[in-house]
């Protein structure tokens, strides 16, 4: 006999009470115990959301104990080295990491083995090779300019080009975990396993008698992310093995990389549309202000991690319903996951705005200067998650080129705002552009889905009555 919730509530609660609450209750037992797709996908989106929360107590508490143990100065350096070698790391995979997650459900799906194994094959090797490259021609660029750049900051981006292979690698099994809905596979290692390592060997060095510098946190970094990823490509690799048969392997890499390189487009925009205020006030101010700035980001992280968790857990279904089930199933289920992606996120927002000052304080003295700025940049987090994962629903649907015209135009408009306001306003300026470009960002990807698809993605509005897709 299973456990549920409205059950429980009915004889438990006084009748009225267990009536009312009944309706959210069902939901409740219907993400845990449904055996269908939405069951599955509800599933998984919670354990990535429990997993991303776990990952927020550990990174915040992780970047406390670093800007502790560096002092403003040194720990704004490493964040803002630290933040470039992630989104480089990520861009180097040229978008296998994601066309990773739609081709292997469709071929799965379809019986296409030899494809599937080649796909699984050709991603990691080409990325790792990508991503070589690029390690190679970022030192290269470094050392060719390093007379334009400030003295503090070339040993440490040195030492973090090192890391790109491994973030790159790290990002392209995530990807493939995802595709099986492999979600403690996918996630464990980038988000629990690595921040943990990173402090561990930042703690032995200083133990050691290293200084507490932006250069030996960056070597700790990378001697953690080499460390996960050899761990990760072992685990998920087994579990590849033993759940594909062997045999052929077909290659298609020209149609891979055709359909990769709108992805990666997507993907740059994204992510530099999400880190754009981080380098951007790296670029304007003092290391000193992009410790504030970092760590008052960090303190929304609780806000943001709703919305990947939902976005690690649908964007394989949405390649599923688009690739073997009927328009009506693919509408119903993204409106679905716009409700999953807004309602916790308000409540995250709230909650972390009655405790982000405490919390802020920790970091050091100064930090708490931060916390005005909370309020502006939610009014950004919790806009996008109105419209819940939109860009994976147009990326799984094969609209990856309109995806990334959309957020090519919102990096644009982050771009410039911040160009124009950090000047003038400092900090407040950053915050500023950045909930702008959100809001921007929401209301596009919104409009771009109901005229693509013919589904209303955005919280508040009733949904389209349009029986087939628009185009």
């Amino acid at each position: 006999m299973r456990f549920s919730a409205a059950m429980t509530a009915e004889r438990l609660l006084p009748e009225r009470l267990a009536l009312a609450v009944r309706p959210s209750l069902a939901r409740v037992d219907a993400v845990l115990f449904d055996t269908g797709e939405r069951g599955q996908a509800g599933r998984m989106s919670l354990a990535a959301f429990s997993i991303r929360i776990v990952s927020a107590v550990i990174a915040f508490f992780s970047q406390v104990l670093m800007a502790r143990w560096m002092g403003s100065f040194e720990y704004g350096i490493f964040v803002l080295v630290w933040v470039a070698m992630v989104i480089a790391g990520n861009l180097a995979c040229l978008g296998f990491d994601t066309s990773v997650v739609r081709f292997v459900p469709e071929y799965r799906a379809n019986g296409r083995l030899a494809e599937l194994r080649g796909i699984l094959l050709a991603s990691r090797l080409f990325v790792l090779v990508a991503a070589s490259f690029f390690t190679a021609l970022g030192i290269a660029g470094l050392w060719l300019f390093s007379g334009k750049m400030e003295g503090v900051y070339f040993q440490p981006f040195l030492l973090g080009l090192l890391c790109l292979p491994m973030i790159a690698l790290s990002d392209t099994l995530q990807g493939a975990a995802r595709a099986n809905s492999w979600v403690f596979s996918a996630l464990l290692p980038i988000y629990i396993t690595r921040p943990i390592l990173i402090l561990v060997f930042m703690a032995a060095a200083l133990l050691a008698g290293y200084p507490a510098s932006a250069s030996i946190a960056v070597l700790a970094a990378l001697a953690a992310t080499y460390t996960t990823t050899i761990m990760q490509f072992v685990g998920v690799t087994r579990r590849l093995d033993a759940k594909l048969p062997k045999g052929p392997r077909t290659i298609l890499f020209g149609h891979w990389f055709t359909v990769s390189l709108p992805i990666f487009l997507v993907e740059s925009f994204f992510f530099l549309l999400t880190n754009a205020d981080v380098l951007m006030v790296g670029h304007f101010m003092r290391p000193d202000d992009v410790a504030i700035y970092f760590a008052t980001v960090k303190t929304l992280a609780l806000v943001h991690f709703v919305y990947f968790a939902v976005k690690a857990g649908v964007a394989q279904r949405y390649s599923k319903f688009t690739h073997g089930g009927s328009h009506a199933e693919l509408a119903a289920f993204a409106r679905e996951t716009v409700s999953w992606t807004f309602w916790p996120s308000l409540a995250m927002a709230l909650f972390v705005l009655a405790i982000g000052e405490p919390m802020l304080s920790l970091f050091g003295p100064g930090f708490s200067a931060g916390y005005p700025l909370l309020f502006v940049l939610v009014i950004g987090v919790v806009a996008r998650a109105a419209v819940g994962p939109a860009e994976s629903l147009l990326t799984m649907s094969g609209h990856q080129n309109i995806c990334a015209a959309v957020y090519a135009l919102t990096l644009a408009v982050n771009v410039g705002l911040n160009v124009l306001f950090i000047p003038a306003m400092g900090l407040w300026g950053a915050a500023i552009a950045t909930a702008a470009a959100m809001v921007f960002e929401a209301a596009a990807l919104s409009l771009t889905v109901r005229r693509k698809l013919g589904i209303v993605m955005a919280i508040f509005l009733p949904p389209a009555q349009l029986e087939r897709v628009v185009e």
